[in-house]
């Protein structure tokens, strides 16, 4: 990477002095070798990259993100998945063991951080919580904790058997792992066609209701309360669950949770035209459900925005709605769905950048001379459009392919590395 000149951005980063302010930033061997109002060059080779009306701030980091490998790789692998990030503003993104095998042991966790190595973006594997994601078995968390796992989800099979959650929690609380939750009452979600309330009824489809949530919530609350563990909640999209952490959190309850970019936009109504792109898990909820959630984010209730990223190939998508696979390709539209959703930079990059790594306890990139340049460059106001050409991941599963989109990211930077996009 050559010598970069960045100019005339607005850096937004709370605490940092210059948050708020127009400003240059000197970026030589993967390090910041300067920041300020202004930094006239001095050398002919440098690169400049005039980011005016745009936003600097620390690379995002995406919490839940779906990657085929290993043994899925027709839906995404490393290279692509993580193309598909960086083309999102994502320097950092947590995988989801929903792989074949899935990761539940040090191997696959080893095979994962290796073939990582030497990416821009930084890929941190969440280990399962029970032997093949069945719920019946823990893993060997430790083991996995020690060969790079972040924490430690059953991906998208919620863990119905309470004792090992609890245990799970317990175990883990003793050498500072994390547990995710993805909560989901089984026997009261049904199939997962779809949100159950109004429109369900009118479209004559089985629905899945709030109340499947925040059971799972409820419970997952008490056992953490009980064992004095921090826990996550991953992918909330009811009111019941938002006043339900929001309580816990006033309580003093070690609780955090994100939401899905795309639970803060669509709503159970869109499903009214049977596109199977609007179909994902936890099933798109009501308009209130949405209000609730912005609310959440906004009174710091949810502490994080997620793409949740699942690729399908287009066999598992172009079918009936009611056999089609949940999910949709999230890294590139997190972002234009936050504009979409009316939310600020401040909090976009509060609730992508920041609040990611705080519940991982993995330290925010520092804008300060020496320290390794790890960030992004993004322009609300500008408008591009997502397409086969544009799309960087091996899905094309999602809703807004083919629209023109606003909110974008022009450039991302870490590891000595610098992706720019057209």
């Amino acid at each position: 990477m050559n010598t970069v000149l960045i100019s005339s951005a607005r850096l937004v980063l709370p605490n940092h002095p210059l948050n708020g302010e127009v400003i240059d930033i000197l970026i030589r061997d993967g390090k910041i070798a300067d920041i300020d109002k202004e930094i006239k060059p001095v050398k002919s080779d440098w690169d400049i990259i005039s980011a005016e009306g745009c936003i600097v701030s620390p690379g995002f980091f995406d919490l839940n993100a779906n990657i085929g490998e290993p043994g899925y790789e027709t839906k995404e692998d490393i290279a692509t998945g993580t193309a598909a990030a960086a083309a999102g503003g994502f320097t950092a993104i947590t995988v989801q063991p929903n792989t074949n095998p899935a990761v539940h042991s040090r191997a696959e966790v080893a095979l994962l951080v290796n073939a990582a190595k030497g990416n821009l973006v930084d890929v941190y594997p969440i280990g399962a919580i029970s032997k093949k994601r069945e719920g019946k078995e823990m893993a060997e968390l430790y083991d996995m904790k020690l060969n790079g796992a972040i924490a430690f989800s059953d991906g998208n099979h919620s863990l119905q058997e309470a004792g090992l959650m609890g245990r799970a929690l317990l175990y883990a609380k003793g050498f500072g792992g994390l547990i995710i939750s993805f909560a989901k009452d089984e026997s009261m979600s049904g199939d997962d066609q779809m949100n159950e309330g109004t429109m369900s009824t009118f479209l004559g489809m089985k629905g899945s209701p709030n109340l499947a949530e925040a059971l799972m919530v409820s419970r997952d609350l008490f056992l953490a309360e009980y064992n004095d563990a921090p826990i996550h909640f991953t992918t909330i999209s009811t009111t019941e669950s938002v006043e339900l952490i929001k309580k816990a959190k006033a309580k003093g309850i070690k609780v955090t949770c994100d939401v899905a970019a795309h639970q803060l936009v669509f709503t159970d109504e869109n499903v009214v035209t049977f596109d199977s792109n609007y179909k994902v898990c936890p099933p798109l909820r009501t308009l209130k459900d949405v209000k609730a959630l912005l609310k959440g984010l906004k009174d710091g209730v949810i502490d994080a925005i997620v793409s949740q990223h699942t690729p399908h190939e287009i066999e598992f998508k172009n079918v009936e709605f009611y056999i089609a696979k949940n999910g949709i390709t999230g890294l590139q539209t997190a972002l234009p769905l936050a504009v979409r959703a009316g939310l600020t930079a401040e909090t976009i990059v509060e609730r992508m950048a920041i609040g990611p790594r705080r519940i991982l306890g993995v330290e925010v990139p520092k804008f300060e001379k020496g320290e390794n340049a790890n960030l992004v460059v993004f322009d609300l106001n500008a408008t591009w459009t997502f397409d086969a050409q544009s799309n960087k991941s091996k899905g094309s599963n999602n809703p807004l392919m083919g629209q023109e989109l606003q909110g974008k990211v022009n450039l991302v930077i870490n590891n000595n590395k610098l992706i720019v996009n057209k």
